[in-house]
């Protein structure tokens, strides 16, 4: 029953973003090549309406499940959103094994300036997963509540990305051989290649740090049965952003399952409220 109830919601959903949307493919500049993205702009917009940047995770691209209900849900009430595969990513240029987060925050703070200097939007917003939710965190921390009166929305934020380095580990994945302070010229991850940059860069990563310079409005949302993002780590962004929100969902997983429609809904809720 709750998996017919599940198929019927998404129809709709996806029914009334087809009719109220468009969709136009673009491609940006980023830190390490053009990087491929889609803006969707919803039909009935007259003058200028709000816009959302869509950061995906670790190994993810632009088109997952997540980004693109998020997109259609945003366009049939009115608002824009951009995403964009990341460097190394999907249809983006860049080598994977070239992939760090400082440059990942570097590819969406060129997506920024590309929205910003586009005209069409009243005002922006972001949101990201996993590890695109640290790049989300610390870009609005490096930005500021002006550049982002749209809100910012953290979906399981893995800034449990700097312990794993640390340690050793890698993308949620048993140590890696080496030394974790002097690690190897590259890493195996999911049967991919990540070079020893990522590593370095990471257990160096001032997360909580730089996304204290934000004071704008927030959400984060994060599930107890996360087994690779604890949802402490996200508990504590909530801490550090006065008056955020802060949902956590029980057995939820990383992916924001079994139910991924109602994280789109609570998202799609804070949007509205800031747009």
């Amino acid at each position: 029953m709750k998996r017919v109830s599940l198929l019927i919601t998404l129809a709709l959903l996806l029914s009334t973003a087809i009719a109220s949307a468009a969709t136009e493919r673009l491609t940006i500049q980023g830190h390490h090549g053009r990087l491929a993205a889609e803006l969707q702009m919803p039909q009935s917009t007259k003058g200028k309406c709000p816009i959302i940047i869509l950061c995906h995770g670790f190994g993810g691209e632009r088109n997952n499940f997540l980004m693109c209900s998020l997109a259609d849900s945003l366009a049939a009430h009115g608002i824009a959103s951009i995403r964009f595969d990341f460097n190394g990513h999907g249809e983006s240029e860049g080598s994977f094994e070239q992939m760090t987060v400082p440059n990942e925050i570097e590819d969406a703070r060129r997506v920024y300036e590309w929205v910003l200097s586009d005209g069409r939007f009243s005002r922006i917003g972001i949101a990201g997963h996993s590890q695109g939710g640290v790049v989300t965190a610390m870009l609005a921390g490096e930005l500021g509540r002006k550049a982002l009166r749209g809100g910012v929305v953290l979906f399981a934020p893995a800034a449990v990305l700097r312990d794993d380095a640390i340690r050793g580990q890698v993308g949620g994945q048993a140590p890696f051989k080496g030394d974790p302070l002097d690690p190897p010229a590259y890493v195996e991850v999911w049967g991919r290649r990540l070079g020893r940059d990522y590593v370095t860069t990471a257990f160096r990563l001032p997360i909580y740090e730089t996304a204290a310079g934000y004071k704008g409005p927030a959400c984060i949302i994060h599930g107890t049965g996360d087994r690779v993002v604890p949802y402490t780590y996200g508990l504590r962004f909530h801490q550090l952003w006065r008056g955020s929100e802060y949902h956590q969902l029980e057995r939820f997983d990383h992916d924001l399952g079994p139910d991924p429609v109602k994280t789109v809904s609570l998202a799609l809720r804070f949007f509205l409220a800031h747009r």
